[in-house]
């Protein structure tokens, strides 16, 4: 007996317990993707930090369980990174202390109906703070958004056409503690429960009444996955020898992976050539990516400095060879595609495979143009991204597209996660959106978020066509943009000036008596 009562007040169990229950989230998403659980999966976590001796402890056990939850969500990343992704973890971990904080100050003890019912307001709020600030570029971006595990939920996915995915955590966090309020205050199941009943009522109103982008026409478009295959100019021999296979088949737009192609087509002109004959041939442009050193001609949109460097560029071919703007990505990947504050974190690149020389990033978005199909290219993890699709939809693109490669991933979590977000944003942006990869994921869906034909796998090299519904009109989302973020900052504003205004009006008299007694 005793003994266990060392186990349970030990920090070190404890904090053990916390991280543990902070990874439990990540079985929502893909592989697993056991959606409905992440409707419970911060329960755990939240019990334990509300019950913390001390706030210092529950923002320690914030920390440690936003460590465990960006661990878990990130593992794929180990075996690049190392020991340098369990430091990100804990950097980005640290986010949440105030998360676990604010559990322990209005859910601690038991709980009134006034916590219970502030608690169900600021708790998601507060979650979406951290995932606003985590969403941040440089500190890895969006990836792992509780709400995108929604992303195969049809009423989830019309929720998200109304506040984008910071709406569908928010109110998976609602759901989360409003279960947490039931579990540890009985006295307060009024709130609880009116809190679940309002996320019904929220999500039923988004499927009846949201209003629906009209679908008018189908796009054909034939992604190109060439599968797992050693050196650049194998990997385009193999690529053009899966094109040919679409001649005769009536596509609108072929499209090729991430850095399908690696030399820039003004070096390797020859290269070019192929390409146009190969648009002839099957009678539609090819969208490529090109990963390849360059000088950064004026007006792509590319920021390259004296001497140029190395851009990941989405060029349009077309019958006569490079058509329209190209696209050069714009958000890169945190010591994938170059190093943060280099002169410091430099040697991350000896214990893992950091980038040796940083890529250079574009400045503008671009919509193209394929013989009247108007769409938008993304480049690997910018799909996770809402407000980006979300521009490119403003600028008149009827069709999303991004072009990925998760080879370095290929027996991990990360190729399901990234396809599956695809998902979110076609339903944010009422625009149908193909995810295009060189090893798989790929994937297609509609202007819904629902799934239009089969993915190809991982081991697959193919080439597939999916008829994707084409949408005009516009969301919510792309309308009114993150107001879901801008109302829970408001709300956790509000909150806490009236906290200190009740503070400040109480007696000094009545806080005497009544600390005693507390």
């Amino acid at each position: 007996m005793r003994g266990r009562r060392r186990l349970g007040t030990s920090p070190w169990w404890r904090g053990a317990a916390a991280a543990g229950a902070g990874a439990l989230p990540a079985l929502a998403f893909p592989a697993p993707a056991w959606w409905w659980w992440a409707y419970a999966a911060l329960v755990p976590w939240m019990l334990l930090a509300r019950s913390a001796p001390t706030p210092r402890r529950a923002a320690l056990d914030g920390w440690l369980g936003g460590l465990g939850f960006m661990l878990a969500v990130h593992h794929w990343l180990l075996p690049s990174l190392h020991v340098f992704t369990v430091l990100l973890a804990a950097l980005l971990g640290a986010l949440w202390a105030p998360w676990g904080w604010l559990l322990h100050r209005l859910l601690h003890g038991r709980p009134s109906p006034r916590q219970a019912g502030a608690a169900l307001v600021a708790v998601p709020s507060a979650w979406l703070m951290v995932e606003l600030v985590r969403s941040w570029q440089g500190l890895g971006g969006p990836w792992g958004m509780l709400g995108s595990s929604q992303w195969q939920v049809g009423p989830a996915l019309r929720l998200a056409s109304v506040g984008g995915v910071w709406l569908l955590s928010l109110l998976v966090v609602l759901v989360n503690t409003a279960v947490t309020v039931l579990v540890v205050a009985r006295g307060a199941r009024v709130p609880a429960v009116a809190g679940l009943v309002a996320t019904v009522a929220v999500t039923a109103a988004a499927t009846l009444w949201a209003p629906r982008p009209q679908t008018d026409g189908t796009a054909r478009v034939a992604v190109v996955q060439p599968g797992v295959v050693v050196g650049a100019e194998r990997r385009f021999d193999r690529e053009e020898a899966l094109t040919r296979r679409l001649a005769g088949r009536d596509v609108d737009l072929v499209v090729w992976g991430e850095s399908s192609v690696g030399h820039d087509l003004a070096a390797r002109p020859d290269l070019a050539r192929r390409l146009a004959a190969l648009s002839r041939y099957v009678g539609a442009d090819i969208l490529v990516n090109v990963d390849a050193r360059r000088a950064a001609p004026d007006g792509d949109g590319a920021r390259g400095g004296a001497g140029g460097g190395i851009y990941k560029s989405s060029v349009l071919i077309g019958s006569g060879g490079p058509t329209g703007p190209r696209y050069a990505k714009m958000r890169l990947v945190p010591f994938g595609e170059y190093v943060p504050a280099r002169s410091l974190l430099g040697w991350a690149t000896s214990v893992g495979r950091a980038a040796g020389e940083d890529r250079r990033r574009g400045t503008r978005q671009v919509v193209m143009d394929a013989g009247g199909l108007r769409f938008g290219p993304l480049v690997c993890f910018e799909s996770a991204f809402p407000d980006m699709t979300r521009r490119l939809t403003e600028d008149g693109a009827r069709l999303l597209i991004a072009q990925s490669s998760t080879s370095s991933f290929q027996h991990s979590w990360a190729p399901e996660q990234h396809a599956s977000l695809a998902a979110l944003r076609a339903a944010e942006t009422g625009r149908p959106m193909v995810h295009a990869t060189l090893t798989g994921v790929s994937a297609a869906y509609g202007p819904d978020g629902a799934r239009v034909g089969p993915w190809l796998g991982t081991s697959s090299s193919a080439v597939r066509v999916y008829a994707a519904p084409t949408a005009h009109g516009t969301t919510l989302y792309v309308r009114w943009g993150d107001w879901a973020v801008r109302g829970a900052g408001a709300v956790l504003v509000v909150l806490g000036a009236a906290d200190a205004l009740r503070r400040r009006t109480r007696s000094p008299a009545l806080d005497a008596y009544a600390s005693p007694h507390t």
